[in-house]
């Protein structure tokens, strides 16, 4: 009898009690700013995306415009799966230099937020993060009459996959093929032709200008034969040679 007594106390007691009391801690449910990398880690097949993404520092870049107050219209991400990576050539991505990798990547990514529905009156040509010596470089987004949505590069078109995440400020869709843009992977113009090379100019011959006939001419043929002059002076100083000697034979 008095244990029963005591159960009905405690019981008695344990009702009395907030019921806040009796409650286990819910836990907390406080939501982070957007993670790039989180989003695509939990999609599970974008590894080499994720790779090239941190080799050439645009994860970090990204997730920091995002947790920024200048996040503006926000950001959308096309990630290629690892099946669509291993579509491309071999060497495709080891023939590309740093700053052409980053530009890859960046292509990939847009500077505005567009749901599944916003695709349907997207005003083409798109911008993209990427940029070159000829400006921004541009995708061609359409929604056909199947509410498929196609992105095009000029170079390749694929699908909009699922949606990872679509949600202000951050939209990532999943894509079958790496967007190649038209400025990396496009033909390129053939290479100027070198200029032809200047004639060089002819030695002068040897009756050309400025040679004289005399510097050709055989020794001995350049000599002026004597004038008349110096030869009747040689005949006057003979005659009087003569005149002399004559002269002086009389005195003797």
């Amino acid at each position: 009898m008095a244990a029963s007594r005591g159960l009905l106390l405690a019981l008695a007691f344990l009702a009395s009690l907030p019921a806040a009391l009796c409650q286990a801690p819910a836990p907390a449910t406080a939501k982070g700013p957007p993670n790039v990398t989180a989003v695509l880690e939990k999609g599970g097949q974008y590894a080499t995306f994720m790779r090239l993404m941190k080799a050439t520092q645009q994860d970090t870049q990204l997730n920091s415009q995002l947790n920024s107050s200048s996040s503006g219209n926000g950001y959308t991400v096309f990630a290629p799966t690892d099946a669509a990576f291993s579509g491309l050539k071999a060497g495709t991505l080891n023939a590309l230099t740093q700053q052409e990798q980053v530009s890859l990547v960046q292509y990939h990514i847009v500077s505005q937020f567009f749901s599944v529905a916003s695709f349907e009156t997207t005003s083409n040509p798109v911008r993209t993060q990427a940029s070159g010596s000829d400006g921004p470089y541009t995708l061609n987004i359409t929604a056909n009459s199947l509410n498929q949505v196609n992105i095009s590069t000029g170079l390749v078109t694929t699908a909009l996959g699922m949606p990872l995440r679509s949600e202000q400020p951050l939209a990532v869709y999943s894509v079958e093929k790496v967007l190649l843009p038209n400025d990396l992977f496009g033909v390129k113009p053939p290479a100027s032709a070198p200029p032809a090379p200047s004639k060089k100019e002819a030695p002068p011959s040897k009756g050309g200008h400025g040679s004289s006939s005399a510097a050709h001419a055989p020794a001995g043929e350049n000599k002026a034969p004597p004038s008349d002059a110096a030869a009747g002076g040689a005949r006057v100083a003979g005659w009087s040679v003569a005149a002399l000697l004559g002269a002086y034979a009389c005195l003797l």
